[in-house]
C-alpha cells in the first residue's frame, strides 16, 4: 500500500497541531533527542490563550520556548521523569520544574497505568518509510507507551533523526498518528566529550582489574564511567556485550577497536541493545540502520531479570556520596536535587544478580569547596535530606581513586573499615571518630 497519501492528509503547520491543546491537558513533549522544538515554538505563542498546562519529558537537552516565554510557570508547568544538567539550571532560574521519582525500568508501566490521563503526545520522529512506519530515533525508552495512552499523537519530523533498528517499540505507524509536522530538521543535541581526569583514570583502573574476556557491559553518564570505556577500548579484553540503557562514545570506542563483539551474550547476542543513544554525531551516525545496534524500551533493557541473563555482566555508575552504612546517594545534596534515579538502581540489581556479574559505584573520594577545604565524599551519613539511591543491602562495589570494597556480605564495621580506607587520608580520622559515636567501629580495626 501506498502510505503517501495518508501521510499528505495528517500533515499540517506546526500552529494548526498545537490548536488541538486545551487549558487543562497533559502534554508529552518527547524526550532526550527527540524533544519537539518547531511544535515548541508554536505553543509558546499560545501561552496567553492558555491555563494550566502540565508537560511530560525526560533529560531536556534544548531549553524549551514555552519557559522563556513563560519563566514564572503561570501557564505551563514542567515535569520531568530524569534531571539533566538544563532542568538543573531551569530549576535553579526559579523556573517551576518538577522531578517525578522513578525506577526507569518500569516507567512504560507508570505511564499505562498510573499517571494522567496524555491528553496530547508530540514527539520527533525519523522520516516516513515505505510501510508507513516513523522510527522513534535514538531514544525508545517509554515513547510508544507515550503514544498509545495520548489521546492524540503528532510526531515532528526531523530528517537528522537516524533510523535506529530494533527490538520492539522503535516505531509507530502513520495509522496511530493523528497529525505531521515537518520540522526544521534541527541536528540532533550533542554531548562534548567527557574530561577525564586522573582521579578518573584510577578509579578505572581499579575497575579493570575485576574484567573478564566475554564480559557484557553497562555504562552511566558521566567521565569515570567514560574512563573505563576507553581502557577497555585500548585493553587486549576479548568479545565483550553491550546491553546497556545509554549506548555512548565509549561502546563505540570499544566496538571500533574490536574489543566488543557480543558473542558471549544470552540475550541479543551480537548485537549492542540499548534504550537510549546520546553522544557524538558519530555515534548518531553509527545506529543510523545499523542491524549490529538494537533499540528496545526501557522494560526490556533495564528488568533486572532480564539483564542478568547475560553472564558475567559488568555495571559502572556514579555516586554524590556513600556513607558508612553503604547507602548511595546519586541524586541530591541534601535536599537540593541534582539528578534522577533513573536505570542506577535496575543495573545494580541487574549486575549482582548475573552469574559472574558485578555491579560499580564510582566516585572521587573527596571534593574541594569554595572555601579551598576537602570535603568527603564517604561520609558517617547521608547529608540531611539526600536521596538514597541504592539501598546498603543492594549496593555492591564502591570505588574511590583509593581503591574498591565490596559490600556484600559485610557487617556494618567491616563496610566503616572498608569505606574509610576509600576516603582522602587526611580525612580517615574524622570519619573514624563518627564511626565510634555511631557504634559501628571495632577497637581492632586498623586502617
Amino acid at each position: 500500500m501506498d502510505w503517501s497519501n495518508v501521510y499528505q492528509s495528517k500533515l499540517v503547520s506546526p500552529e494548526e497541531a498545537v490548536s488541538v491543546i486545551r487549558s487543562g491537558d497533559w502534554v508529552d513533549y518527547g524526550s532526550i533527542c527527540g524533544q519537539v522544538r518547531s511544535l515548541d515554538v508554536a505553543l509558546a505563542a499560545r501561552k496567553d490563550e492558555l491555563e494550566d498546562i502540565k508537560i511530560w519529558s525526560l533529560l531536556t537537552l534544548a531549553p524549551p520556548k514555552i519557559l522563556e516565554v513563560d519563566p514564572a510557570g503561570e501557564t505551563f508547568t514542567w515535569n520531568v521523569w530524569h534531571f539533566s544538567s538544563l532542568d538543573r539550571q531551569i530549576a535553579n532560574k526559579g523556573v517551576p520544574a518538577y522531578y517525578t521519582p522513578i525506577r526507569y525500568s518500569e516507567l512504560p508501566r507508570y505511564v499505562r497505568s498510573h499517571i494522567e490521563p496524555i491528553n496530547v503526545a508530540m514527539l520527533q520522529v525519523a522520516p516516513m518509510d515505505k510501510h508507513g512506519y516513523f522510527n522513534l530515533g535514538p531514544q525508545n525508552s517509554h515513547c510508544k507507551s507515550v503514544c498509545d495512552r495520548a489521546d492524540t499523537v503528532i510526531v515532528e519530523v526531523n530528517t537528522n533523526q537516524p533510523r535506529c533498528l530494533g527490538g520492539y517499540h522503535e516505531a509507530i505507524h502513520i495509522s496511530e498518528i493523528d497529525f505531521v509536522v515537518e520540522g526544521a530538521n534541527h541536528p540532533l543535541p550533542c554531548l562534548p566529550p567527557s574530561q577525564i581526569t586522573p582521579v578518573d583514570q584510577q578509579v578505572a583502573g581499579f575497575i579493570m582489574e575485576e574484567l573478564i574476556d566475554g564480559a557484557c557491559i553497562q555504562l552511566g553518564i558521566g567521565s569515570m564511567p567514560s574512563a573505563v570505556g576507553e581502557m577497555i577500548a585500548a585493553s587486549d579484553l576479548k568479545d565483550l556485550g553491550c546491553h546497556s540503557e545509554m549506548l555512548c562514545d565509549a561502546h563505540l570506542k570499544m566496538f571500533q577497536s574490536g574489543r566488543l563483539t557480543g558473542r558471549c551474550k544470552t540475550t541479543d547476542p551480537g548485537r549492542m541493545a540499548y534504550t537510549f543513544a546520546l553522544g557524538s554525531q558519530e555515534l548518531y551516525n553509527f545506529i543510523d540502520d545499523n542491524p549490529i545496534c538494537a533499540s528496545y524500551p526501557v522494560d526490556y533493557i533495564n528488568r533486572p531479570s532480564l539483564a542478568a541473563r547475560n553472564d558475567n555482566l559488568f555495571t559502572v555508575n556514579n555516586a554524590i556520596e556513600v556513607d558508612l552504612y553503604g547507602q548511595v546517594c546519586s541524586e541530591s545534596i541534601g535536599t537540593r536535587h541534582i539528578s534522577g534515579t533513573g536505570g542506577q538502581l535496575d543495573f545494580v540489581i541487574a549486575g549482582y544478580e548475573s552469574r559472574g556479574g558485578k555491579s560499580f559505584i564510582c566516585l572521587s573520594s573527596y571534593f574541594t569547596g569554595k572555601d579551598g577545604q576537602k570535603t568527603s565524599r564517604i561520609v558517617p551519613t547521608l547529608t540531611q535530606g539526600a536521596v538514597v539511591t541504592d539501598p546498603r543491602s543492594i549496593a555492591h562495589f564502591v570505588v574511590s581513586e583509593y581503591g574498591k570494597f565490596d559490600l556484600k556480605g559485610k557487617t556494618v564495621w567491616q563496610r566503616a573499615e572498608g569505606l574509610i580506607n576509600l576516603a582522602h587520608p587526611d580525612l580517615r580520622d574524622e570519619l573514624v571518630t563518627a564511626a565510634k559515636q555511631q557504634g559501628i567501629w571495632r577497637r581492632s580495626n586498623k586502617l
